[in-house]
C-alpha cells in the first residue's frame, strides 16, 4: 500500500492536498460531492449521483483500467485509498464506488485474452461507465459461489433470467456484471461471470430497500433478464476470478470504506472530547477514555489492511501463493475483523461523545456511520465465512514454536 494511505478525507475541514498522488487529488471533488450530500442520500435512500457526477468528471471509474486502453493504470491499493476517503463523507457511497472498481479490478485481471473485455474496458475509461453487480440470487445469505440462473447458448448468443434478491444501485449502473452457472446442466457452483451492457438487459423490480444502514446503496431486488453475445461471457472459470480477485479485492475496499465511516467517527468523538475539555477548563469529559479505545480499534483495523494489502501486491497473479489455504483463509478473515472493528471502533465513539453523539442531528452526530457500519457483519454473513474458516483452520499446519 502506498505511503499515503489511509491519509485523513479532504472534508471537513479542508485538507492540503498538494503532496498527494494524483488520483487522491482528483477523488477530493467526489469526497466533497459525497460529504455535501450524504445526509439527503441516507434520508430519501438515494443514488449518490452528486459524487458520481463528480467521479466521472474526474474520470475515477476507470482509474484501474491499463494505460493503453485508456485508464491510468491505478492499483488496487489506490482504489482503497479512495474507499477510505469516501468512507468519512458517505459510506454507501464509498461501497458503490467499491463494488464498481471490484468488477473494473476482475475485468484488468481476467480479461487480457479477451478481444471483447479489452475493448469493454476501454468504453469503461473513456465513458465512465458505471459498473453493478448481481452476484446475489434466490435469498442465498450472501452465498455468491452458488448460482440459479444459467447461461442459455443459441448459436453465438446466450440469454440468462436472474432472481436478484438484492442490487446494489442496479437501476444506476451502465453495465451489469453477474454471476451464473455455465449451462443448464452446470452445478450450482460451476459458475462464470457475463458483461451485459445496459441495452442487453431488463429489470424487474420485486424487493424495496427500505433498511437501517446504507441506504444510498439503492441494493433493490430485481428480475434480471439479459441477452447478449457469448463473447460478454469471462472466458475465465469464476471459481479461479472469485478466488484470485473477487473475494480478496472485495475484502480489501469494502474495508476501506468501512474503516473510513469509522475513522470519520473517530474524527467527531475527538471533536467533541476536544470541545468538551476546552469548556471545562481542560477537565476531560466521562467518556473520553472511549476515545482512546476508538483510536486503538482503529488503528488496529487499519494495520490488517494495510497489511493485507501488501499481502495481495506480492502475490500478483502467482496462483500457487493465492490459491494456497493460507491466502484464502488471512483474506476470508480480512473480511469478518475489518467487520467487527469498523463497529467496535464507532461503538467507543459513541460511548465518547454521549448524547450528542446519538443525536441524529448535529456536529458530533456519529448515528449514521453506526448504522452503515452495522451492515459489514451480514454483507456476506460473518458466520458463513467463519464457518468455512473452521474447516480450513483444522487443515493449516501450526509452526512448531507455538505447539504444546
Amino acid at each position: 500500500m502506498n505511503s499515503t494511505a489511509f491519509a485523513p478525507a479532504p472534508s471537513v475541514p479542508e485538507a492540503d492536498l498538494s503532496a498527494l498522488a494524483p488520483t487522491r487529488e482528483r477523488a477530493k471533488a467526489m469526497v466533497l460531492a459525497a460529504a455535501a450530500n450524504a445526509d439527503a442520500v441516507d434520508r430519501d435512500a438515494r443514488f449518490p449521483q452528486e459524487a458520481f457526477d463528480a467521479a466521472r468528471a474526474q474520470r475515477l471509474l476507470g482509474m484501474q483500467v491499463p494505460v493503453h486502453l485508456g485508464g491510468d493504470g491505478a492499483s488496487v491499493s489506490d482504489v482503497v485509498d479512495v474507499c477510505y476517503m469516501l468512507g468519512q463523507a458517505c459510506s454507501a457511497t464509498g461501497m458503490i464506488f467499491a463494488m464498481h472498481q471490484i468488477m473494473v479490478g476482475i475485468l484488468v485481471r481476467h480479461g487480457r485474452d479477451s478481444a471483447w473485455h479489452q475493448d469493454f474496458l476501454r468504453r469503461v475509461a473513456s465513458e465512465q461507465l458505471l459498473l453493478a453487480s448481481s452476484t446475489t440470487e434466490n435469498m442465498g445469505g450472501g452465498n455468491v459461489r452458488s448460482s440459479t440462473c444459467f447461461v442459455d447458448p443459441v448459436g453465438d448468443r446466450f440469454s440468462l433470467t436472474k432472481n436478484a434478491t438484492v442490487m446494489s444501485y442496479g437501476a444506476a449502473g451502465d453495465a451489469v456484471v453477474t454471476t451464473a452457472r455455465r449451462s443448464a446442466d452446470a452445478a450450482s457452483s460451476d459458475q462464470v461471470l457475463v458483461v451485459l451492457l445496459k441495452k442487453d438487459y431488463t429489470l424487474e423490480r420485486i424487493k424495496a430497500w427500505d433498511t437501517l444502514g446504507m441506504r444510498g446503496t439503492c441494493s433493490t431486488g430485481f428480475t434480471l433478464t439479459g441477452t447478449g453475445a457469448l463473447e460478454q461471457v469471462l472466458p475465465v472459470p469464476y471459481e479461479k476470478i472469485h478466488s484470485h480477485s473477487m473475494m480478496p479485492i472485495a475484502h480489501l475496499t469494502w474495508g476501506g470504506a468501512w474503516s473510513g465511516a469509522a475513522a470519520g467517527a473517530v474524527a467527531r468523538a475527538r471533536k467533541f472530547v476536544r470541545n468538551a475539555a476546552r469548556h471545562a477548563n481542560g477537565q476531560m469529559p466521562p467518556g473520553a477514555a472511549h476515545l482512546t479505545r476508538a483510536v486503538m480499534s482503529l488503528r488496529a483495523l487499519r494495520s490488517q489492511l494495510e497489511s493485507a494489502m501488501r499481502r495481495f501486491e506480492a502475490a500478483g497473479m502467482n496462483a500457487e501463493l493465492i490459491e494456497s489455504l493460507d491466502f484464502q483463509t488471512v483474506f476470508n478473515l480480512l473480511k469478518v475483523n475489518a467487520s467487527e472493528l469498523s463497529i467496535a471502533t464507532v461503538m467507543n465513539a459513541l460511548q465518547a461523545t454521549g448524547l450528542s453523539g446519538y443525536r441524529a442531528d448535529g456536529e458530533f452526530s456519529v448515528g449514521r456511520a453506526l448504522r452503515d457500519v452495522l451492515s459489514s457483519a451480514i454483507m456476506i454473513n460473518n458466520d458463513r465465512i467463519l464457518a468455512s474458516a473452521a474447516n480450513a483452520s483444522m487443515l493449516v499446519d501450526i509452526p512448531q514454536y507455538v505447539r504444546d
